[in-house]
């Protein structure tokens, strides 16, 4: 009778089969902090996005449980809900220029324009100077109107009320307005402080001042 040829055996591969990679996926590449530009541009300007940095670590503050009261369990205490801070470092010509590029970040990532302020330490930025030009009433009219990315100095920034993201550009100035810009930031923002500048300067009059 005819031979009947055997059958190959199959030896399964100790090795499970190696997973391949999914294609059309690439891991993001992190931006660098761009460096100073011949002149900041103007509000409406989208340059590519910029992720901060990790948020400057701090030791949070021994916060005192709050008495119960009368009638019912004790309420929660304010302080808890401090703001997040992220540190952008940044030289002085380049601060305006990443707070700008923050800024764009917080819109594309979904953030309402209303809901950033943003402090300059040293010169105004180029929206503040435009508007300013048609005086102080219509300027802060459109901060009361509370619709858009209103942007201030230092000096006067005592005037603006809190927003969820404060975004500070530590671009130059005398060194007493930072030290006043930074804790006032620190008290304005709602849910995030954003600076950009020198990390030892910001460092300094943050753990000094907050």
């Amino acid at each position: 009778m005819p031979l009947i040829p055997e059958e190959p055996q199959i030896h399964e591969s100790a090795q499970g089969p190696r997973a391949t990679p999914a294609s059309g996926r690439t891991a993001p590449t992190p931006r660098p902090v761009p460096g100073p530009r011949p002149a900041a541009p103007s509000r409406p300007g989208r340059p590519g996005p910029l992720r901060p940095a990790p948020p400057v670590q701090r030791t949070p503050r021994d916060v005192a449980p709050a008495k119960p009261g009368p009638s019912g369990p004790a309420a929660p205490a304010a302080s808890a809900a401090t703001p997040q801070i992220q540190l952008i470092p940044a030289s002085v010509e380049g601060a305006l220029d990443a707070a700008e590029e923050a800024v764009d970040l917080l819109l594309d990532s979904g953030r309402a324009p209303g809901d950033v302020l943003v402090i300059t330490t040293g010169a105004q930025h180029p929206w503040a100077e435009h508007e300013l030009s048609f005086g102080e009433a219509s300027y802060w009219a459109q901060h009361d109107a509370g619709d858009d990315v209103f942007y201030t100095d230092a000096a006067i920034a005592a005037r603006a009320s809190s927003r969820p993201v404060v975004v500070v550009a530590v671009n130059g100035g005398p060194a007493s307005a930072a030290a006043t810009a930074l804790p006032l930031a620190h008290t304005r923002a709602g849910a995030l402080l954003i600076v950009c500048g020198d990390p030892q300067q910001i460092n300094a009059v943050l753990g000094a001042g907050v």
